[in-house]
């Protein structure tokens, strides 16, 4: 508990900075007669320069080496930087002229909102990392929500005391003052959870390395993390929904004071008293012993997502009542509305950012890095986002609807126009962030589920020397002294040579070009199941296309269907696969288009599979029905299953019923090294060979791993990558044999089931760069 509220004491602070600069804006138009234009542009400015910074921050605080570990640092400094800044920027005197005040703050809102990004990022990140459990989660953001919306109940205040000549003799003169108590006391809150948060050292992590060369160099990687993690659908759904609640909310949020003001009392600042600040802190009181408290309560019994539906649900009742509620005469009334109204934001945050951090955990199974850093800064790059352009619509709507600070008598319909964008903006906001999130689908047994999956990685991670590969383990075949001779031949081939030679010597390989290549169209970011884009799809055959002659797809749905199109497009011959598992309809549907695909020309070779006997998940029987099915439909198409060479040995029942022998030949998987492995590749070639009944035999996947773990002999590197297609590919050329690199581009998909080796087979790399 005293983590938590250690934490909530940090949220206090992100939150009463905020609160107090939506105070003292009014300051500006009213006061100091900023026009429209000028509030839009320091509502936006400084919130784009947010907005922009926190990804970077997110990657420098993901990837910091130190005995405070990756947050607290950050945390530290920037509470002292926002403190200042914040004291500093609201320096403002009414002697000045408009254009010099609007300089000064705008200049001076650029230093606060650097520190506050310094802090805020690391500081959320913090938040995510504090526990795995999905209940708890909950219970830490509402605790810190808890405390946070203090500064909500406290904040509005500030009014009375700015508007009460009694405490000081100007409105700007209060905010002098009253911003340096707000700097000096709330970067200290800040600092609280830098001092009392654990953390464990960072010094021996296997980080990107924070050099100034080095971050200035990872601008790119900061881009593609950020489409990493916004490619994620549930993070998606969050971002985009909190983005038009918050957005919506805030655009019309500082309107309160001037619909109290010129609708409840005739533009009698004066007059309107407390009514103004009862608005804010009664709802800040209603979000803290009522919202969070039920908020919390609903989420633990119908789950995250359905609470979420509920509150803002609430919230719409609250906000429609608004227009109702604002009479003349008896302000008391629009009190009657806040426990609608407040269930709009209130539940927000509490919700969102426990959610997040289950997202985040689903992206670790995905990827296999925690990356709380990157994701809260692109959450919170949505929020301070939806702040500045808030500021900038709300400059817009004053200007639109002719409201006018400093005017006596405000033009007809200028109040009735702020406040049907105070009911209606944020109530179709709700809404379409409703309709986004109905089918979020990571609830409790999914979040539970994934847990479990990144705790048996764990296991197996810590456990000696070992990779999933379903493939089986250590070398089954032996070399002859006459083969070893071969391999040593091979080896001299490459003896002395320098990195840059052995490039050269592949360039020479890729310049000639390859039978085939096995096409990974996966983007970073994208899993099986997502449906691919015809636009990736022609971008990277467009790189292949000069290098190979044959294309292989191993799948007939979900966009897959477009690459033996594309391919034929660009004049290369096609290996299509219909892709089975244990899903039957899913199979039937791959075999389905698969059909359709080579009744159109666009298949050479049909293939029927690719090692669902190896990974168990169909019976012979099923495999021999569905090559009966394509080679009745397709009798002018070859016809075949693919497995590995050591699988189909042990079938000659399926043997008999392909058309051609398609073997998958993998010495790396068997733990050979890389001296002996194009020999071994042969030898694997003449096993198949030797079932194949004088059918063609084809080699329809091998390569190497330019990184990731190695296994047995067998080790990953870029030398040996090279090293094995130079000397695959020319064997196979000179014996004229069909073979099919594996792969044409790295597959980050594929981390989470194979590990870091996985991932790292392409001849091109996930941003589509040759590699060698």
């Amino acid at each position: 508990m005293g983590q938590k509220i250690a934490f909530g004491v940090g949220m206090l602070a992100n939150q009463m900075f905020p609160a107090s600069l939506g105070i003292f804006m009014v300051v500006l138009v009213q006061n100091l007669g900023f026009p429209g234009w000028m509030w839009g542009i320091v509502y936006f400015l400084p919130r784009v320069l947010d907005a922009v910074t926190d990804p970077i921050m997110g990657f420098i605080s993901d990837n910091t080496k130190s005995v405070w570990g990756r947050r607290r640092q950050y945390v530290f400094l920037g509470a002292i930087v926002m403190g200042v800044a914040f004291s500093v920027m609201w320096q403002l005197y009414g002697e000045n002229t408009v254009n010099y005040n609007f300089t000064y703050f705008l200049l001076g809102s650029f230093a606060f909102y650097i520190g506050l990004t310094i802090f805020s990022v690391p500081y959320v990140a913090m938040g995510y990392e504090m526990s795995e459990d999905f209940h708890e989660r909950t219970q830490i953001m509402a605790i810190a929500q808890w405390i946070g919306q203090w500064a909500w109940v406290i904040a509005p205040w500030f009014w009375v005391i700015m508007y009460d000549p009694s405490w000081f003799p100007s409105p700007e003169a209060a905010t002098r003052q009253l911003a340096v108590w707000v700097g000096v006391i709330f970067a200290i809150c800040a600092m609280v959870p830098a001092i009392f948060i654990k953390s464990k050292s960072t010094l021996n992590e296997k980080f990107s390395p924070l050099t100034f060369d080095a971050i200035g160099n990872s601008l790119s990687k900061i881009i593609q993390g950020f489409k990493e993690a916004f490619a994620s659908r549930p993070f998606r759904k969050l971002c985009i929904s909190t983005f038009f609640i918050f957005n919506a909310f805030n655009t019309v949020a500082g309107f309160v004071f001037f619909i109290v003001v010129w609708h409840l009392f005739s533009g009698d600042a004066g007059a309107a008293g407390y009514w103004t600040p009862i608005f804010g802190s009664v709802g800040a009181l209603v979000t803290t012993f009522i919202v969070i408290p039920i908020v919390a309560a609903m989420s633990k019994r119908i789950g995250k997502k359905n609470a979420f539906m509920v509150s803002q649900s609430i919230a719409l009742v609250g906000y429609a009542s608004l227009w109702f509620l604002f009479v003349p005469g008896k302000p008391w009334m629009f009190i009657f509305s806040l426990p609608f109204h407040s269930f709009g934001i209130g539940s927000l945050f509490v919700l969102m950012m426990s959610m997040t951090a289950d997202v985040i955990d689903l992206d670790e199974l995905n990827y296999g890095v925690r990356r709380e850093g990157v994701f809260g800064a692109i959450y919170w790059y949505m929020v301070k986002f939806g702040f500045a352009i808030a500021g900038g619509l709300s400059g817009v709507i004053l200007t639109v609807v002719g409201f006018d600070g400093n005017a006596a008598v405000q033009p007809e319909g200028a109040v009735d126009g702020l406040r049907l964008f105070f009911s209606g903006l944020p109530m179709l906001g709700t809404m379409v962030a409703m309709y986004l999130m109905h089918d979020y689908d990571v609830d409790e047994a999914r979040a539970n589920e994934i847990r479990e999956q990144l705790k048996l990685r764990k296991i197996e991670k810590n456990k000696p020397a070992s990779i999933y590969t379903p493939y089986q383990p250590g070398t089954v075949i032996s070399l002859s002294e006459q083969e070893k001779a071969v391999a040593l031949q091979l080896q001299n081939k490459f003896e002395g040579k320098s990195s840059g030679e052995i490039k050269s010597l592949f360039s020479q390989a890729l310049e000639k070009g390859f039978h085939g290549l096995c096409f990974s169209p996966y983007l970073e970011g994208q899993n099986i199941g997502e449906v691919l884009s015809e636009d990736q799809i022609t971008r990277r055959m467009s790189i292949v296309a000069p290098h190979t002659q044959w294309i292989r797809s191993f799948s007939c749905t979900d966009g897959n269907e477009l690459i033996p199109k594309i391919a034929k497009q660009k004049g290369l011959k096609t290996m299509v696969g219909a892709w089975l598992g244990t899903d039957k309809t899913k199979n039937e549907a791959e075999i389905s288009q698969l059909i359709k695909l080579g009744k159109q020309g666009l298949v050479d070779i049909a293939v029927v599979g690719n090692e669902a006997l190896l990974r168990k998940e169909l019976p012979e029987e099923e495999v021999l029905h569905y090559l009966k099915l394509v080679k009745k439909s397709l009798p002018e198409i070859q016809v075949s299953y693919v497995d590995t060479y050591y699988e189909l040995f042990q079938r000659p029942t399926i043997v008999a019923a392909c058309d051609v022998i398609l073997a998958n030949c993998y010495p790396f998987w068997e733990g050979c090294s890389i001296d002996h492995a194009p020999v071994y590749l042969q030898k694997m070639y003449e096993t198949a060979k030797s079932i194949a009944n004088g059918k063609e035999v084809m080699i329809t996947e091998t390569g190497w791993p330019d990184s990731g773990e190695s296994l047995n002999g067998a080790i990953p590197s870029s030398e040996n990558a090279m090293k094995y297609l130079i000397a695959t590919n020319e064997w196979a050329q000179n014996e004229g044999i069909a073979l099919f690199n594996f792969s044409s581009f790295d597959e980050p998909w594929k981390v989470h089931h194979e590990g870091e080796v996985g991932q790292s087979w392409g001849i091109w790399d996930k941003n589509e760069k040759l590699k060698y």
